[in-house]
């Protein structure tokens, strides 16, 4: 009988499909793979690079975090773990995500097993918040390129994320003030101590600002990345346009419901660069490029993972426990 995690890679395999099925259905898909073969070669080799170096500012936001919770790591150690990471995220159909995967590897490197887990944990949140406040600093030139109906629920539902990523982080702040008696639990000791870490990170400016920094550097650098394949395949868009509207797409993507983010990364580029005028075909071959890209920028994790002599299978039973070597 399928496991609970099977089913859900299972499920995730058929959300990514229908959205696939459902985005291609929708165009010339002759005329998309020929607009692809004829993408300007220079282009996709610059787009690539700007993938690949994606991983610095995003390594250095986790290094922020685990700086100040105490479970430092050195940053060309830091950076090894998070492409092997990435690698687990972008290439491989497997319930054990990359985010799992560089907890377990940097428990095994040294880390405690709290740092490890709340360092990945706050890292991710901080990747969170700086979005929304990459998509909120954007809204005023977003809302000159759209009509006023597209206005009139998009700057809502931004205001509503922003207030989501502001109470989500709020709620992890008071994980410790749970009633006197649960910690005894294992997890609810967890909980606490991850509350305080994350007080650590955003309650105090030096760290706060230095994660918030990185993954705003970050997301624009990932729209950077977005306009180079727009000018590679002639799509008429601007690097503005792209720095508007790719965080907005990368926003959706990180909700949890597909492979590595393929079909949902492909319908909301369509809806979002629709809404300038992207023709749905330009915008799903965009996105395609973009998910090949990442695939080829995420090969380094692999060899390094490969060359690390550990086994996929050891991650699930290594992370059980996030009170222990506290």
């Amino acid at each position: 009988m399928p496991s609970k995690k099977h089913l859900m890679t299972l499920l995730k395999f058929a959300v990514s499909a229908l959205l696939i099925w459902f985005v291609l259905s929708k165009i010339d898909l002759a005329a998309a793979l020929d607009r692809i073969a004829g993408m300007d070669p220079a282009m996709a080799a610059l787009a690539l690079a700007l993938i690949c170096l994606q991983t610095i500012p995003a390594t250095l936001r986790w290094t922020a975090v685990l700086d100040a919770i105490e479970a430092p790591l050195p940053f060309l150690q830091a950076l090894r773990l998070f492409f092997i990471g990435i690698f687990f995220n972008q290439t491989l159909p497997s319930s054990v995500g990359g985010d799992a995967v560089r907890i377990f590897v940097a428990h095994r490197e040294g880390l405690t097993l709290r740092g490890a887990i709340n360092g990945v944990m706050l890292e991710r949140a901080s990747t969170v918040i700086a979005l929304v406040l990459v998509v909120a600093a954007m809204q005023a030139r977003f809302l000159e390129r759209v009509d006023d109906t597209a206005g009139k629920w998009v700057l809502p539902a931004v205001g509503l994320l922003a207030l989501a990523a502001v109470g989500g982080l709020a709620f992890l702040m008071v994980l410790d003030r749970l009633p006197a008696s649960l910690p005894r639990w294992r997890i609810v000791r967890g909980l606490g101590y991850l509350a305080g870490d994350t007080r650590r990170v955003f309650l105090a400016i030096g760290p706060a600002v230095k994660t918030i920094f990185w993954g705003a550097v970050g997301h624009t650098n990932v729209s950077f990345a977005v306009f180079v394949l727009a000018v590679g395949l002639d799509i008429d868009v601007s690097f503005l346009d792209c720095l508007t509207l790719v965080p907005l797409v990368l926003l959706v993507t990180t909700v949890p419901v597909s492979i590595a983010g393929w079909g949902v990364r492909e319908g909301a580029m369509v809806i979002a660069f629709g809404l300038i005028g992207v023709a749905n075909e330009s915008a799903v071959v965009l996105s395609i490029m973009l998910g090949l890209l990442a695939i080829c920028g995420s090969l380094p994790g692999g060899i390094l993972w490969l060359k690390s002599g550990q086994s996929r299978k050891d991650v699930p039973d290594a992370i059980v426990d996030p009170t222990d070597a506290a």
